[in-house]
């Protein structure tokens, strides 16, 4: 049935007994039988014939002609001999394309593919048909394979016989063609006279070529030839040359010559190998011998490969092969120096000889390899530490043991792969050196890591006074702008938080909803980044140069221990194992050089906090080595590039880019910034005009940086047990937080001076009575203190507590330090607050362009640009917190007219009461919980001064008003009208009305201005005015009745209409009034003023009703 489906598919062309499509390739008609002639008929019409359906897919007889069975035509046209399918030859199956398509092969696709199966093809390949075809069969099967192949072979060679003797008679004739073929060659090109031999049906036929003569030829001058002679023709002497002759050698005459030299050189070459017995034993032993010892002569080129290709473990493995043969070689030469000193009858054989001589050969050759293999080992054990910390902090993310565990990357036993370094190491030992490669990996490890430290201090610190420079050259900000970043402290929610309730207002009020602005200018913000990542650098536990230092001494010892060295190799017969500990002169180099890193870190820092601003920014300059040092042979780790100065930092604005080509190549470094007695030009590690804000916020973070790496550092145990090295840990957080202390100190005193420039004169979202002064007053010296007691007690940091505890509590000096500052920047604030109320010309721009002093800022001039955004940040918050609320929007949004002094002082003096009630004794009992000690002298001495600046500037404020109130009681009473002519008085005087207008217009600025102030100010200004009546009465030295009577009446019309404002100061100066004009007036009158009380009290009230409107 198979050799039926395979005769069909082959007989119609096709690839499957089911087609469910027209092939394609039979849309393709075949040229040449297009090329048929038709037979037509006698009308000359073509004769139609009855076909098969099939017709189309049948070959015609022209390719029945042309082709055998099973063939196919290729895409361009081209016929081959090779069967679209064929049986197994092997006998497994009938169909070899049906096996390959269960396989999944696309042989029907690939026709390429195919033919490499197809034993009919050029391309057959056996290797890839047994793979595929019989890749699950046995060696039975194969066998039996083998035995139906061989039955096919004779079957085809016993067919080939009957062939012959079948056809025995065309065979003869076959011969007899081939003869008369010869004959023809042979004569082909000889003379006519030597045609007689020939035959004659091929004389006759040659006569007519070579016996015609050539017409209008003279006689030929050709020696020997007659004159009927043709001259001999270029072809006819060629074909002459390869006639089948004697006389042309049987056509070889012409390659004899060639053949004759290089059978010579061929004996030349090949004589003396051939040439005799011996020759050819010694060969057949020089053969013997090469594939006896085929491992010695191939284990120099294994080794060889293995390094090529750093498959240390084949290196290894081939490496101990050629150590057993040297050791063998070795031992049969040792017997034979043996035997021959005792004069033993045993002789070495010339085998043994022969192998002692290659394997000598042998080794030497990988003596040489294995000493290059670990030179290269060394140059990449000390030069791999520039890429060790890089893999290990990207392995740290994905892996848990690093350092907590106290074991080093790659060390722990767990699922990650081996570093570099313990690979070069184990194959080090395995190999057997002299000196150890760990002490080697290790000394290279300290030495990058110190000039890693150095170079990278040197580079921050030189980088960062250039910039300091450049910022210094700036210019300097104005009050103004100053101004604007202390504001930007009252719009942090943790800031706000601590002020009163009442400042503080609705949770929508602008002191919550304000979004945080910046603290600082943006060039000093970038030099305090590049600052901190810089320390960050050299601190940082994750990815900085103290996580490297850790690293390395948890590697180390681990070594010390012991634990790494459990997976090293011990070497050929142990020879290595002395590596495997380290001497203890070996662990104290260690330590020692352990205490020196800490102490290279220790002391940058420290340097960089305690000492001045570097002069010397030159190194920053100088040329950089193009390429390192060749690594030495030896073991030694060289200098790395890293050592080099390579810039570390990056600032966002261009002016700071640091370009050391540019100055090379002619521009001039930065000049040291001037001396102008600032005081940050004393610390190098603070931008110029940068203001406490920023300071304590930066400067808190690189102490939480320092302080937990000085914890990591003291928690190495080689450091916890040197008491020396610990106490200079304990002396850098230390000098670190001093100076930082002093420098945020120097920058709030200065701060506290310009807080008068934080007055925006805008009302305060929370109450009409005050300003935002007091928030942002309270705001900015909370968030000073909050900062400070970072500084201080730097709570932050991860310190580990016990003896080698490195952050200590802050000293007695600096907390005094602090305590006398928060009193001085208080007091400051104070006086600059009174300084605004005072004097109006503090905030004006600087005429023709000059820079602005503290003292040139005018609160009656609008915010500029400086200061509006805050303004209108605020107003546009607390226009969003109104919830719609046109009313309580225009009331708090409402202008303040700070042209006039008296709405200045008023606002002034609302708002000193409110930092003495509410403000100040927040910030006091913050100070007191932050730091833990008590104010109580400094609490009431601030309360003190506090109250006598506020009773100056409230006398400054009453004084215009109380020396009006004087002239105009003083003229009215010592007017000679004041007294009435006769009779009863009517009326008060016109300067009553007149003194009261006044105190009308007060109430109506303060009650308008300040609110909270009018009882207080009314009641001062009744008392006043009522002294003023006693001075005033007391000029006059007697008073008649009518007299006595207005006087009456003057006073008592003042104390009712301010009788809301009575007090007992005003009631007992009234009294002295009634008894000074007892004093100046007799018995009678005091008599009759009695009878005209309740008249006059009706005047009185006649008066009251009148002036109701008008008071």
């Amino acid at each position: 049935m198979a050799d039926f489906e395979r005769n069909m598919l082959n007989h119609y062309n096709l690839t499957n007994p089911f087609p469910v499509e027209w092939p394609a390739e039979k849309d393709l008609s075949d040229a040449s039988d297009e090329e048929k002639i038709q037979p037509k008929s006698k009308s000359n019409a073509p004769i139609r014939r009855s076909k098969s359906r099939y017709s189309a897919l049948e070959r015609t007889g022209g390719e029945a002609r042309k082709s055998v069975p099973g063939s196919e035509r290729t895409g361009d046209g081209v016929e081959n001999l090779v069967q679209k399918d064929e049986p197994d030859p092997l006998g497994g199956s009938d169909s070899v394309v049906r096996v390959l398509r269960y396989k999944g092969l696309p042989v029907e696709e690939n026709t390429r593919l195919r033919n490499r199966f197809m034993l009919s093809s050029t391309t057959f390949s056996p290797a890839l048909f047994l793979s595929q075809v019989h890749s699950t069969a046995s060696t039975q099967s194969l066998l039996q394979g083998l035995e139906f192949l061989s039955r096919s072979i004779d079957q085809k060679s016993a067919s080939l016989k009957v062939l012959v003797e079948s056809n025995f008679e065309r065979f003869v004739k076959a011969k007899s063609t081939i003869d008369s073929v010869y004959t023809e060659m042979r004569n082909t090109g000889a003379e006519p006279g030597d045609a007689s031999n020939a035959h004659s049906r091929q004389t006759s036929r040659s006569s007519n070529t070579h016996f015609r003569n050539i017409s209008g030829s003279g006689p030929s001058k050709s020696p020997g030839r007659g004159f009927d002679k043709p001259l001999p023709t270029p072809l006819a002497e060629t074909k002459k040359k390869n006639a089948l002759t004697k006389e042309s050698e049987f056509g070889v005459q012409g390659i004899k010559a060639p053949l004759i030299e290089v059978a010579v050189k061929a004996e030349e070459v090949w004589g003396p190998a051939l040439g005799g017995r011996e020759r050819e034993k010694s060969l057949k032993a020089v053969s013997t011998a090469l594939e006896k010892y085929r491992g010695i002569f191939e284990v120099g080129g294994s080794i060889a490969d293995s390094i090529k290709r750093r498959d240390y473990e084949a290196l290894i493995e081939d490496y101990t092969r050629a150590r057993k043969y040297a050791d063998e070689a070795r031992n049969l030469a040792n017997a034979a120096s043996t035997a021959t000193r005792q004069q033993s009858s045993v002789t070495i054989t010339d085998p043994q000889i022969y192998q002692i001589i290659v394997t000598a050969q042998m080794w030497a050759d990988v003596e040489t390899q294995i000493e290059d293999c670990k030179r290269d080992l060394w140059r990449r054990l000390v030069g791999i530490q520039t890429n060790l910390h890089a893999s290990a902090t990207a392995s740290s993310s994905t892996a848990t043991s690093t350092s907590v565990a106290g074991v080093p990357l790659g060390i722990d036993g767990g699922n990650q792969q081996p570093e570099e370094h313990m690979e070069i190491i184990g194959v080090l030992l395995e190999l057997g050196v002299q000196d150890n490669p760990i002490w080697v990996w290790l000394l290279s490890r300290y030495d990058y890591l110190k000039n890693k430290i150095t170079a990278t201090s040197e580079r921050f610190k030189i980088e960062i006074e250039v910039v300091r420079r450049r910022l210094a050259a700036g210019p300097k900000p104005s009050p103004q702008v100053a101004a604007s970043y202390l504001r930007s402290s009252s719009s942090s929610s943790s800031s706000t938080s601590t002020l009163p309730t009442k400042l503080r207002g609705d949770s929508r009020s602008t002191m919550t909803l304000t979004p945080r602005r910046p603290i600082d200018t943006a060039d000093v913000i970038t030099l305090w980044e590049g600052i901190y990542t810089s320390l960050n650098t050299l601190l940082a536990l994750r990815g900085g140069i103290l996580s490297e230092v850790i690293d390395f001494w948890e590697t180390a010892q681990s070594f010390i221990d012991g634990r790494t060295q459990r997976t090293l190799p011990v070497g050929n017969d142990g020879q290595s194992r002395r590596h495997h500990r380290l001497s203890l002169d070996g662990v104290q180099d260690l330590q020692k050089g352990l205490d020196e890193l800490v102490n290279l870190i220790r002391e940058s820092v420290f340097s960089f906090f305690a000492d001045p601003p570097i002069d010397d920014i030159s190194a920053l300059f100088s040329p950089i080595p193009t390429s390192a040092p060749d690594t030495p042979a030896t073991p030694y780790p060289p200098t790395p590039k890293s050592a080099t100065l390579t810039p570390s930092l990056a600032f966002k604005d261009s002016r700071f880019n640091l370009d050391p080509n540019s100055i090379q190549q002619g521009q001039q470094p930065p000049p040291p910034s001037p001396r102008l007695g600032e005081e940050w030009e004393k610390f190098a590690f603070w931008p110029p005009y940068a203001n406490s804000l920023s300071g304590v916020h930066y400067l808190g973070r690189m102490l939480v940086l320092i302080g937990t790496a000085a914890s990591q550092m003291a928690a190495m145990s080689p450091i916890g047990a040197n008491g020396g090295t610990l106490e200079r840990l304990r002396s850098l957080v230390g000098g670190a937080r001093e100076r930082s202390v002093q420098a945020v100190c120097a920058a709030w005193n200065r701060d506290a001076e310009r807080c008068k420039a934080m007055e925006d004169w805008t009302r305060a979202p929370g109450t009409r009575d005050v300003t935002r002064m007091p928030a942002y007053f309270a705001a900015f010296h909370g968030n000073v203190l909050s900062g400070m007691q970072k500084l201080l007690y730097i709570s932050e940091a991860l310190t580990k507590p016990g003896p080698a505890d490195v952050v200590l509590p802050p000293p007695t000096k600096l907390l005094q330090m602090v305590r006398a500052q928060f009193v001085t920047s208080l007091y400051k604030s104070f006086g600059g607050m009174v300084e605004n109320a005072r004097d109006s010309q503090t905030g004006k721009p600087p005429p023709n362009g000059a820079e602005a002093t503290e003292n040139e800022w005018d609160a009656s001039d609008p915010p500029d640009g400086l200061t509006s955004p805050a303004a209108a940040a605020d107003n546009a918050a607390i226009s969003t917190s109104s919830g719609g609320n046109l009313t309580t929007l225009t009331t708090i949004a409402q202008p303040i007219n700070a042209n006039d002094v008296s709405v200045r002082m008023l606002l002034t003096l609302s708002n000193l009461q409110t930092l003495r009630t509410d403000m100040v004794p927040t910030l006091i009992t913050q100070f007191e919980t932050a730091f833990s000690v008590k104010l109580t002298d400094e609490s009431k001495k601030i309360r003190d001064d506090l109250g006598q600046i506020d009773a100056r500037l409230f006398q400054l404020y009453t004084r215009p008003a109380i020396e009006r109130l004087s002239r105009l009681i003083r003229d009215g009473v010592q007017s000679p009208n004041w007294a009435p002519r006769g009779g009863r008085p009517t009326e008060v005087r016109q300067y009553v009305y007149s003194a009261l207008l006044s105190l009308v217009l007060v109430h109506t600025q303060v009650s308008t201005t300040a609110a909270s102030l009018t009882p207080q100010i009314m009641s001062y200004l009744l008392e006043q005015t009522s002294r003023e009546l006693l001075d005033a009465f007391k000029l006059r030295p007697r008073y008649t009745l009518a007299a006595l009577m207005q006087a009456t009446v003057d006073v008592e019309f003042v104390a009712q209409t301010l009788s809301q404002y009575t007090t007992d100061r005003a009631s007992e100066i009234q009294a002295q009034i009634y008894q000074e004009l007892d004093r100046g007036t007799d018995s009678d009158a005091r008599a009759r003023l009695q009878n005209e009380l309740p008249e006059m009290r009706m005047i009185l009230k006649t008066l009251r009703e009148s002036s109701k409107t008008e008071l």
